[in-house]
Order: C-alpha cells, then structure tokens, then sequence
C-alpha cells in the first residue's frame, strides 16, 4: 500500500445474480471484456462488457438428467468458446462462436473430460481458432481447430499421451515464435504433481510425435492440490513469466521463448530465474494453507484462500494486501469458488455460486522500486523508479554502502548523481572529514557529467575546484617520488594525462583567468601552455616555445588557421633571429602574410654579420614575394635593392634592375621601387654599374654616358646608341664618347688618329671627321687627316649629285603633267543616236522639253547636257544629278544640290565655241562657274553610278523606298466578310 493509503488491488461487485437463474455458478472464464459462466443445469453464460450485451447458452438439450457445466474456455480475444458439460448421459464437449446461434458439439471429444485448453496467441483471429491443444482428465492432448465460416471443427488430432505417471491434465498454455524454417511451439502442462515442457518446430504433430524417441522433460513437486493451475503472464501479446500453483508452493520463473530458436529439436527448460514460494509464508506462523485458485499480475500472485485473496509480491514474497467480499447469505456456505484473469482487458475477477466480483490493479509497480530495494538488487529498483526523488533514495542506499565498505571512489559516483536527499555541502563535507582527496575529485568529476548545460555557475565552480585538486594530486606525487616525470608508467604520467583530458573537457566551462594563475602558481607551466592552446590563447604559447628555443614549435602554432595573423608579426624578429630557415619556410608557407609587415624583422636580420657562403634568408624570402608572389609594394622592391647593393657581386643587382616587374600591365610602371633612392643607394655603395643603369631608366642620358665613360667605354657606347628618338641628343651623346676617347689616348699621333678613325665607323656614319677635328690638338699636321678628309669629300659630292637627280627628275615629271593637260582637251566619247539615259531611258541626243539645257552648262548644240562614262554608259546631267542625291546619304545630297543650285543662279556665262570645243586657253582659265562645275562633276560624275561603288552601297537600301509606301497600302488585300465568301467548284 502506498502512502496515499491507495490500495494496489481493489474488490468491486460486478454481477450478483450473474447466472440468472440457470443454476449455480460452476466455473468461469475471461478474455477481451467478456467472461462466460458456466451453470449448474448445463447453461453457457456470456457477458459482453464492451458492447454491453448478455447471451445463454443451453447445452444440456437433448440431454437426460441434472447436467452441469464442467469447465468454460474462452480464448484472449473473447469469440471462440469451449465448454465441456458432465452428466448422467455422459462427457461431452462443446464449441460455440460468439456469433453462432447453436454450439457444436465435438463428437471425437465425446466421453472425455476437457480440463485445460491453450490458445495460440500469436495467429488466433475472430475468424479462426488455428491451433488449440485440449487437456483432459485421462492424461492425454488433443488439438483442434475451427474456422468461424466452416460452422464446424476442421480436425480433431491426438497429440500425446501419459505413460509413465497417467495423471489428468489440469492446466496448459502455449507459446509460438517464428523463426527461419518455420514456427517454433512452446507448451506447458501441469498435472497435481508435476509440471512437463514440451518444444519442437514443424506442426503441433510433429512436435509431440517426436517425444515419442526421447523424454518429456518435467519438473515434480512433492504434496497434492485440489486444484493445480498453471498461469502465463501476458505482456504485449507475449508471455514473460509463469506460475504454477501446486502441492508444494508457487513454482515461478521468467519465459525465455527467444535462447534456443537455433536448435532443431530445442530444449525444453526454457523457464529462467526459478523460484518456489513456500505455502508456509502465507500463513504467519499457523499451519499451512493452500490456496484453492490463483492469479498472476504483473508483480504479484493473487491466492485464494477461504474467501479471502492474499496479494502477494512476486518479488519479495511478502502479503501486501487482503481482499474480502461481499458475500449473500446463500454464498457463504461454499464461499469463493475460483480466480480467473482477463489478460486482454488486464482485469482479474473473482466468482462464487451467485456472484461475480471484479478485481481491478491500480499502478502495481509503483512500489517495486522499494521493493528491489529492500532486497539490494540496484538496476531493478532504478528500473522501476518514477521520479528523481526515488532514484536519489536508490543512490544514497548504495553510497552509504560503499562508503561504510570504504569503497570511497565507487561512493562518490552514486553521491555525484544524488540531486535532492543530500546537499552538495553535505557529501564534500564527507570526503574532506575523512580526508580523501581522490575521491573528493571523483565526486567533483562525476557531479559534472551529472550537471545540467544550464548550471554554467555551478560547473565552472565545480571544475575550478577539480582543477586544484588535480594540481594538489600532481604536487604529492611528485613529492613522494622524484623520478615520477621520466617513468612513463608511473601514476603521475597517469594523473598528468587524466588532468589534460580534464582541462580538455572542461575548456568551456573553467574561468580562463582563474585557471591560467592556478596552474602559474603550482608551476605547471607545461599544462599552462597546454590549456592557452585549448583556450586559443596562442600568443602564450609561442612565447613559451621561443624562450625554450623551439622555433619549429612556436611556427607550427602559428600556422593554425585559428591563430591572429597579427602574431606572425609579433613574433616575426624572435623567430627570424631563433631559426632563420625554418621562419622564412614557414612565411613561404603561409598565404595571407603581409611581407611590408615583416620588414622590422627582417632588416634586423639583415644587420646581424652571415658568412660569404651562407645563404641570406631575407634576401630569399623577398625574391620569393617579387617574381613568386609578384608583389608590387615599394618598400619590398627597395629592401631586397638595398640588401644586393651591399653584396660584393653586383650582378644580382644588375638583373634585378633589368627586370621590368610590371611588364603586361596597363599603364603599370616597369618597376616598383624608388629610382632615386636606388641611385643613392649605388652611389654610396660604388655600384657604378648599376647608376648607370639607373640614370639611364630616369632618361639621363648624359649622366649616364658620363658615369658610363668613368667605368667602361663600351658601356658607354651601348648607353649612347639606346637613344634612338632624338638624333641630336643622340650625337651629342657620342660626341662626349669621341672626345673621351681621343683624349684618352696615349699613343702615338699617327696611332692615335687611326684610332679616331676607326672610332668613327663605330658610329655608323652618325659622326664625321669634321665634328670631332676640334677635340685634337691645334698642332695636328693635316697630313694625318688627308685620307679621312678625303672621304668625307667624296661623301658631300655624292651627295650633290644625288640632289641633281633628284631635280632631274622633278622637272622630267612637271613636264609630263604639261603634256597631260594638253591631251586632255583632244578627248572624246561616241555616242550612238540610239544611245539611252541610264536613268529615264530616254535617248540621250533627243532634245525635250523637260530637258531644256541648264544654266551653268556649255551648250553642246540644241541638245541637253549629259554625262558619259568610260564604261560606256550615259546619262542627262539632270538624271544623274536626281538618281546620285536619291542613292547617296542626306548630307552629300545637300551638298549636290547646293552647288547645282548655284550653277543656275549666277548663270549668264559665255558660251564656248558654238560646236563646244574645248581649247586649252579655255581649261587653263578658271572663273566661278567652271569652279562650281568642277565641283559638280566631283560630285556625281566621279564614277559610274552603274559601276561605281554608289550601287555596291545600295544593296542594303530598302526595296521599298518611304515615299513609295502609299503604293504599298494600295496593294493590300483586305479579307472579305464571312457572309460575302463564295465556294467555287472546280472541276477535277
């Protein structure tokens, strides 16, 4: 009983006159809200609770004498009803559907008492009883089967049969699994003494055909009882225990139907956890009674004894109630007669010879947890707890225990998950009494696996506390064994990586302050370095490696792409000065480094003395961000200039001024350093050769070729001949090579002006003798110039007579033109009479009235002027002049048209000859009016409007011109109306 003083079972009257006067109650059975009483005057009793419905059933028709119903069965389903009725006539047995009118009656059955059936669970329907085995009173098994719509059995089989102890049958159940090749049955009977197991795969048949090879497996207990019944508790549709009520005791124990499905013949004990509940513990002291029915529940046995039910504990063994009935006057003299169990509805129901009682459960399990308990069995009574307050009582009971046992470890792992018997104050308190640190930590530990995500106050309280715990731990042990840091198996290896796997847990959750000056103050600084890392607290952690000298270390860390960028160029002069070449590999390495921002290391680097033969890092580093990375930034381009001027070989300097870096780019200069500060730079480092250069790049030629002259001539030849755009400067600037030359001279005279000479072939005859006569001295003999001055002689005269040819063929050619000009006049064209316009195709000599002759024009006879081209066609001047300002575009037709519009305004002209021969007086004078005209002809005659390409342009005019558009809308064909269509047959 719990506290709440609600009872587990509770007694109600269902029914008092439940037979209806058809007798006494005999016996009964239960299944699916429907019970089915059996009478003393042979009369079926069926009440159906779930539709509220009641049918009687008479199977003593036709029957001679007092009949009785010897026991009712009905299947979990509660459609399927067998009845067997004992009489003066004899032993017959019934089946009746609980949609059928009339029962049937199993005529194979006849004569032998049915006192058991089992009811295959698992495949019986409404339909059809499938397979159902029959125990009677001589010891033997029958099956049977019925299918609703046949309104008969299909078979009647016998099974088995009693040999070595012929005892009745007094009870039996099945059970079935399917498996692989087939269905595997399971099936229990209980005689007054002993209690067989039956298993096999195949039919029901086969299975007890085979035991006639091998033995029954059985289980005998000593003593007789009236009434041995055998239960099956049903959970979701499948049995999980047994009892068996027999002379002994209650033989109970779990149902393992699933162990030996690989078996082919199986094993028969199948039954696990065995118990037997002694009688004697029912009873208080008194003599021993057995109980006449039972029940079983889930938890408990429901025993029937006298008119009371004992509700016992399945578990603990232990009366937990007594139920009493209201009994009538009539009833008390035979008192209870039977228990039965609705497994379906999960009602129990109690009867007597008038009445029907139902015994309803109320939450029986929900003091099992105190139950398992009592008894010390943990997991179960976990199992069966409802709420936290019940577990942390199961917690505290096996805390307590190990606590008393000393097992202080195992206590702190059930006190860390107690959440409301006892205050985390209570149970450190317990440890720190008894001074156990270790397991103080292990409850600390596993309070944090326990606590909620939301408690964030209490866990970094929590995990702070364990991190000083574990600190204390590392700290004795070191103190009791100095070697402990280099014996790997030692415990302190053990506590030192358990404590990293902590810190790494717990990262989230401990106060990064807090933490940091913990391990700073124990002197952990391995774990202070270890637990920054976790923290993401890199600069602690490469400023550890570098005071170690672990360069390699601290760039590893580095390279993280968590890690600030921002280090890099903290750490950068350390680095650089610690391990040069593993720093500049590791820039290399890294793709968003800022090399402008890696100058400071890199030129302190650079200050400190390298070998000759040493390989400078910088100076790799700053190659491999100009011609890999191709950075453009001024500073880079000017250190890596610097770091060159200051080596003893200048032609790493010299390449690196030759290359244009921004060759390709648009409008993108060719370098990207200061060419000034470059200049400085060589000059203070007598990089002679590279300020040549330089000033050559600034366009200071003259400079250069100065500077040039003072380290190599021929240098300063090649600096002289790059300037090719100013052939002054260009001169000038070999005239300073010629002068330095001549007066570097030491030879000779004669030697010397050969030398000259020679020099000014060089030039490719730029120079002459004549420019550089001033640079010899005043008292030269001409003699050493005679072969020199000579040759420039000859030069000048072949000069001027190829001026002379050139004025030669001047005057030959404005000769020509002369004689053109005469010819001209004498041209000519035929036109035949029958020649047409090109345009109006109107014969070109016919004189009409739309072509009266125009003002402006030589008059050619009576007729109009007209154009002829030497591809033979011809046109009216009036034609042409229409068809050219129509095909050629708005501007030039203006044009045209203006100017033939001035034609005929200033008119009035002389008229040439009378037959319109031109002389050559009358070409060579121009007035207004031939300029007009010549302007005209320019126009429109300057090539044939047929041939010319005025046509080629017309291909991409429209066919139909805007002005002919109206023409267009006339051609139109508009659809007629429907109404005025007509069908015109044509014949075939």
């Amino acid at each position: 009983m719990d506290p709440a003083g609600r009872q587990v079972f509770t007694v109600d009257l269902l029914e008092r006159y439940a037979a209806k006067g058809r007798g006494v109650i005999t016996c009964m059975a239960a299944g699916n809200d429907v019970i089915l009483l059996g009478t003393s005057k042979g009369w079926v009793i069926r009440h159906d609770f779930g539709i509220g419905d009641s049918t009687e059933i008479d199977l003593s028709t036709g029957r001679p004498g007092e009949q009785s119903i010897h026991r009712v069965f009905v299947d979990p389903g509660g459609s399927h009803c067998i009845a067997t009725v004992v009489g003066s006539g004899g032993v017959d047995t019934f089946y009746t559907h609980a949609k059928w009118i009339k029962p049937r009656v199993l005529t194979k059955l006849k004569g032998l008492v049915v006192n058991a059936v089992a009811w295959n669970r698992q495949l019986i329907t409404e339909a059809s009883t499938k397979e159902v085995i029959l125990g009677t009173d001589n010891g033997q098994l029958h099956e049977i089967a019925v299918d609703e719509k046949d309104k008969r059995e299909k078979y009647i089989k016998f099974l088995f049969q009693l040999e070595e102890l012929p005892e009745a049958f007094m009870d039996l159940q099945m059970e079935t699994a399917s498996i692989m090749n087939g269905t595997r049955y399971y099936v229990m009977a209980v005689t007054p003494t002993r209690l067989y197991s039956f298993t096999g795969i195949g039919s029901l048949e086969t299975v007890f055909a085979s035991y006639l090879d091998r033995a029954v497996h059985f289980m005998e207990l000593p003593g007789e009882i009236p009434n041995s019944e055998l239960h099956f508790y049903i959970k979701q549709r499948r049995a999980v225990h047994f009892a068996w009520l027999s002379g002994a005791g209650i033989y109970h124990g779990g149902l393992n139907f699933g162990a030996h499905h690989g078996s082919p013949s199986g094993d028969e004990n199948f039954v696990e956890n065995k118990a037997l509940l002694d009688y004697s513990k029912l009873s208080e002291g008194a003599e021993a009674v057995k109980p006449s029915s039972m029940a079983v529940s889930e938890f408990h046995f429901l025993l029937l004894i006298g008119n009371k039910v004992k509700v016992v504990n399945r578990i603990s063994e232990n009366i937990i109630e007594e139920l009493q009935f209201d009994l009538t006057s009539e009833s008390v003299s035979r008192g209870i007669i039977g228990l039965c169990s609705d497994a379906t509805a999960g009602l129990f129901y109690a009867y007597d010879q008038n009445s029907v009682y139902q015994v309803s459960v109320n939450d029986e399990g929900r003091d099992m947890w105190k139950v398992y308990l009592d008894m010390n069995e943990y997991a179960a009574a976990l199992a069966n707890c409802r709420d936290p307050l019940q577990r942390d009582q199961v917690y505290l009971v096996q805390a307590e225990a190990a606590f008393a046992s000393k097992d202080y470890h195992r206590a702190a792992s059930f006190f860390a998950k107690i959440n409301y018997m006892l205050s985390f104050e209570e149970i450190t308190l317990k440890f720190i009494t008894i001074g156990e640190q270790d397991a103080l930590r292990t409850f600390l530990l596993r309070k944090l696996d326990n606590l909620a995500k939301d408690d964030k106050c209490q866990i970094t309280m929590i995990s702070t506390w364990a991190t000083e715990l574990y600190l204390d731990k590392i700290n004795r042990l070191l103190l009791e064994d100095d070697t402990a840091v280099v014996n790997h198996g030692s415990e302190y290896q053990s506590v030192i990586k358990e404590f990293r796997a902590f810190l790494g847990d717990c990262k989230d959750v401990l106060d990064e302050a807090t933490t940091m000056n913990l391990l700073e103050s124990y002197g952990r600084v391995e774990e202070l370095v270890y637990f920054a890392s976790l923290k993401e607290q890199y600069e602690i952690v490469v400023h550890h490696y570098i005071q170690q000298g672990e360069a390699k270390k601290a760039l590893e860390v580095l390279q993280k792409p968590a890690v600030p960028i921002d280090l890099q160029y903290k750490f950068a002069p350390d680095l650089i000065m610690l391990d040069a070449y593993e720093t500049v590999e590791s820039w290399m390495a890294t793709n968003n480094l800022n090399p402008r921002k890696l100058i400071p290391a890199m030129m302190r680097y650079s200050s400190e003395p390298h070998a000759k033969n040493e390989t400078h890092e910088v100076i790799k580093y700053l190659e491999y961000c100009v011609h890999r990375l191709h950075n453009e930034d001024p500073g880079v381009h000017n250190l890596l200039l610097s770091l060159y001027a200051k080596q003893e070989d200048d032609s790493a300097l010299l390449r690196f001024l030759q290359c244009k870096f921004g060759k390709g780019r648009e409008n993108g200069p060719d370098f990207f350093y200061d060419p000034k500060y470059a200049l400085r730079l060589c000059l203070k480092e007598k990089r002679m050769r590279a300020c040549v250069h330089i000033y050559s790049m600034m366009s200071m030629h003259e400079e250069a070729v100065a500077l040039a002259l003072q380290v190599d001539p021929e240098l300063a030849m090649a600096e002289a001949d790059k300037v090719e755009d100013d052939e002054d400067l260009r001169k000038k600037l070999w005239l300073m090579v010629a002068k330095h030359v001549i007066e570097q001279e030491k030879g000779a005279k004669r030697e010397n002006i050969r030398k000259a000479i020679a020099f000014l072939k060089e030039t490719d005859g730029l120079l002459k003798i004549e420019d550089i006569l001033p640079f010899f001295p005043d008292f030269a003999l001409i003699d050493d110039f005679k072969e020199a001055i000579c040759s420039s002689l000859e030069d000048y005269n072949k000069q001027i007579e190829l001026l002379k040819q050139e004025m030669n063929d001047a005057t030959h050619g404005a000769d020509n033109i002369r004689n053109d000009i005469s010819a001209l006049a004498q041209r000519y064209a035929v036109i035949e009479r029958e020649e047409e316009c090109g345009v109006c195709r109107r014969k070109i000599l016919t004189v009409g009235r739309e072509y009266q002759m125009a003002r402006g024009y030589t008059s050619i006879g009576p007729m109009a002027p007209f154009y002829v081209f030497p591809c033979g066609h011809a046109f009216h001047a009036q034609c042409l002049i229409s068809h050219v300002t129509r095909c050629t575009n708005e501007a030039q037709a203006e044009y045209i048209l203006d100017l033939h519009k001035q034609l005929t305004l200033i008119g009035g002209e002389a008229r040439k000859d009378s037959n319109g021969s031109l002389t050559e007086e009358s070409i060579t004078s121009v007035t207004p009016v031939d300029k007009l005209r010549s302007q005209l002809d320019d126009a429109i005659a300057s090539e044939c409007p047929f041939c010319g390409d005025l046509m080629i342009r017309e291909i991409s005019l429209n066919f139909i011109r805007p002005e002919e558009a109206l023409q267009v809308t006339s051609w139109e064909i508009k659809p007629s109306s429907l109404g005025s269509q007509r069908t015109l047959s044509l014949p075939l």
